[in-house]
């Protein structure tokens, strides 16, 4: 009976995590398109990107509220108020992101162009400034554009959610916008004790929970001169740290953490 009712809550929570970011996007949107026409683009892209952190944030402790949801995300607060900088984190799940942009008020993030025109995320990233990847020529001047302005640069180097082991390998984007902007990559790690969201998970499909997500900063790399020797090396290195990652996959983990096995400091820290 408990497990029935344990696995009707994990259903609720899935559909209330969902539904509750589509409600805030399309929220927010009515507000967005209106700053969009009528700020001058630099202020209202900083007035985008603060306000994404904070509906963000809003949204990710919704999702620590039910229980259903810790973070260990809070590293990512020694970033802030630091000069541009290339953030690259490995890409496991739909909620990369959202974690990323939730702990830092100015960043701009490089999106699949598809993503750029979605109805729910269309007007919050054209606000912010968010750059498309349609155009690889486009998308390495406007990041430049951007990180000279003393932004921080959101860019996954795998290009789009991991698919292999590890990491998928590296696209090269990441090592020529760091060397025709002259700033340092900083290497973040992204790890969950679940496979929710990520590449090939059917977005309905109920996962065990309670889900722990935990993000710790690596190495900052200098601005590359050699790209493909750079893209090379830093691919490696995830692989290598990824190994050795804090966090099991869903299909390791036992029956043991519905048992309240995982820290309380983990869900106060987000």
């Amino acid at each position: 009976m408990l497990r029935r009712l344990y696995t009707v809550y994990e259903y609720l929570a899935l559909r209330f995590g969902l539904g509750m970011l589509g409600f805030l996007c399309l929220l927010w949107s009515p507000f967005s398109w209106a700053l969009y026409y009528v700020t001058p683009q630099r202020s209202g892209g900083r007035q985008g990107r603060r306000m994404n952190m904070a509906g963000f944030r809003l949204y990710l402790w919704m999702l620590w509220l039910s229980g259903a949801f810790r973070f260990d995300i809070s590293s990512l607060d020694a970033l802030r108020g630091q000069g541009p900088v290339i953030i690259a984190p490995n890409h496991p799940s739909l909620l990369d992101a959202v974690m990323v942009i939730s702990r830092l008020p100015n960043v701009v993030c490089i999106m699949k162009n598809e993503l750029m025109n979605n109805l729910f995320l269309r007007a919050g990233a054209r606000l912010a400034r968010f750059i498309g990847n349609d155009s690889l020529m486009d998308m390495i001047r406007n990041s430049v554009d951007t990180l000279q302005q003393g932004n921080h640069l959101l860019l996954f180097p795998e290009g789009t959610r991991t698919v292999r082991e590890a990491v998928n390998p590296f696209t090269a984007a990441v090592g020529l916008i760091a060397r025709s902007a002259n700033v340092p990559v900083q290497a973040v790690f992204i790890e969950s004790d679940s496979k929710f969201l990520c590449k090939g998970w059917p977005l309905f499909k109920r996962p065990s929970m309670p889900i722990t997500y935990h993000i710790r900063l690596g190495r900052r790399f200098d601005p590359p001169q050699d790209v493909r020797a750079f893209t090379m090396e830093l691919e490696q290195y995830f692989i290598g740290e990824l190994a050795a990652g804090a966090l099991a996959p869903e299909a390791q983990v036992t029956s043991s953490r519905h048992q309240q096995t995982v820290s309380p400091n983990l869900i106060n820290r987000t």
